[in-house]
């Protein structure tokens, strides 16, 4: 009885790390960037770096403790500004990813992260 617990929790637990890599991928493709980076280690950091528009020196901040949740808390923010969400949505991809990834993965925003603000406006500009 009890095993049958166990393989249940492990397939939910499979289905949601598969929900999150297909997540993590089609943003990164919406974003111009390869799919596949989504499951290889630190350089899916840096491929989120970039499209959040961050420098890649803040690689180094994740391996500060303490700072690392700070600063992955701002990534996500960033790269939900660069789908032209909002700060809300920035903070349901840190906290909560296997839900707001796939929604931003397969959903309708569109990546505007070669697109700049016009300083005191609300404006995009193209790059």
């Amino acid at each position: 009885m009890e095993d049958g617990i166990g393989i249940v929790g492990i397939l939910v637990y499979l289905g949601i790390v598969v929900l999150i890599i297909a997540g993590y991928w089609k943003t990164f493709q919406k974003a111009g960037k390869p799919g596949w980076a989504a499951i290889v280690p630190i350089y899916n950091i840096i491929v989120m770096l970039e499209i959040a528009r961050k420098p890649m020196w803040w690689l180094l901040l994740l391996f500060v403790p303490i700072a690392n949740f700070v600063v992955l808390i701002i990534i996500n923010i960033e790269i939900a500004k660069a789908f032209g969400k909002g700060t809300g949505f920035g903070l349901g991809l840190a906290f909560l990813s296997f839900i707001f990834y796939p929604i931003l993965g397969f959903g309708d925003a569109q990546y505007e992260g070669n697109k700049f603000a016009v300083p005191g406006s609300d404006r995009l500009l193209d790059a």
